[in-house]
């Protein structure tokens, strides 16, 4: 069977910030017009809408497979690179279906601009994207959900752990942590926005039935980090996720060397190779299905002798299907990102909806990813 056609679909929905703050792609308050503006705590940019980026393929016999990237700002960006360059690497390709198959057409895709240094970034986004609508061909071909190519023995249910808390006080996100705490969540992700003090109140204010980590978004000033880091081992934190820049190898490794906490690293990297400095140093690692996809996940992890956990931010369908999936069949993997507000935008466009039921997430049963538009959704983007 050939592969037909691939193109992508830029996706801009408006959201509600005030109600997002404190959560995965708006955990800080924004300055400035139009539709993206800068964090007030560290210099980067968000989005006012929820934004990204799907991916379609359809085989000759009109089988279709839906993937997604991370496209949380300029999706336009991703699809352009499926549309232009992927396509023209895959289209009238073979495909059986086959996890083999799937490989080589990603080395196919990375091939691409591998030589003129496109080896991350919004390359490896389009990739990942493209990578999970194979997955989910392969799926539908096998007439088996992905994590029953993945593994032979995949978990039916994956612990979820609330990312962000919402509300104006640090009472208020105390409180819309006990909520979940009270149907069954036992570990709660707090992100780190402009004072330190702020985000300790609120570590201190959670149920003492929940564990918490820290998200401190890249941005712990490097000569007080240790200092910081260590009032989170006083406070027994789960992790401490990219407390650096990206790039700073040297200084995560003083950082772990000098703090109980482990740190969690990962969604600011697409490949193996980037992660590689960072093996020795992080404790856990979080690939980013819509920037790693499953097949550079699953490299990830086999790589890695410490806990595997997904990060995931704004996304669809296909992106937390994906996640569930790659978590139900990877074996050091026990956790799975779960924001409340993304899970039901996602939900809001899908026929059958993904389920969290008390701690955990259902795993979809369906063949492929188990995902599948609504009409309303497919008017919108217009397929169908």
């Amino acid at each position: 069977m050939r592969i037909r056609s691939l193109h992508a679909i830029p996706v801009r929905l408006p959201r509600d910030l005030a109600s997002s703050r404190g959560t995965a792609g708006s955990p800080t308050s924004l300055v400035g017009s139009g539709g993206y503006r800068w964090s007030t705590a560290y210099p980067v940019l968000y989005s006012v809408n929820f934004e990204t980026a799907l991916v379609r393929i359809e085989l000759e016999n009109g089988l279709v497979g839906w993937g997604e990237s991370q496209a949380p700002l300029a999706p336009e960006v991703a699809c352009s690179i499926v549309t232009h360059l992927l396509s023209t690497a895959l289209e009238g390709e073979d495909f059986d279906g086959r996890p083999e198959r799937i490989e080589e057409l990603w080395e196919r895709m990375y091939a691409t601009m591998r030589v003129r240094g496109q080896t991350g970034g919004f390359m490896l986004d389009a990739i990942s994207g493209v990578d999970l609508a194979l997955w989910d061909l392969a799926g539908k071909m096998a007439g088996k959900p992905v994590c029953a190519l993945l593994s032979e023995s995949p978990k039916a249910r994956i612990p979820a752990y609330l990312s962000g808390t919402s509300g104006a006080s640090v009472a208020e996100r105390a409180e819309f942590a006990a909520r979940y705490a009270d149907e069954g969540l036992s570990l709660v992700k707090i992100y780190f926005e402009s004072e330190w003090s702020a985000l300790l109140a609120l570590a201190d204010a959670l149920p003492k039935r929940m564990q918490f980590a820290v998200d401190a978004l890249w941005h712990l000033p490097p000569e007080q980090a240790i200092a910081m880091a260590r009032e989170l081992d006083a406070r027994s934190a789960r992790w401490l996720e990219c407390p650096l820049y990206p790039e700073e190898v040297e200084a995560h490794a003083q950082l772990a060397a000098a703090i109980r906490t482990p740190l969690a690293l990962g969604e600011s990297y697409r490949t193996l190779h980037e992660l590689q400095p960072f093996l020795g140093i992080a404790q856990i690692l979080q690939p980013d299905l819509g920037r790693s996809g499953i097949t550079g996940s699953r490299r990830i992890a086999q790589a890695f002798s410490g806990q595997v956990i997904p990060h995931l931010s704004i996304a669809m369908g296909p992106q937390i299907a994906a996640a569930l999936h790659f978590a139900a069949a990877t074996e050091n993997c026990a956790l799975c990102e779960f924001n409340p507000h993304v899970l039901d935008t996602a939900n809001t466009f899908l026929r059958t909806p993904l389920l969290r039921q008390g701690p955990d997430y259902h795993l979809p049963d369906a063949p492929g990813l188990g995902i599948e538009w609504n009409e309303r959704f497919e008017a919108m983007i217009g397929v169908g």
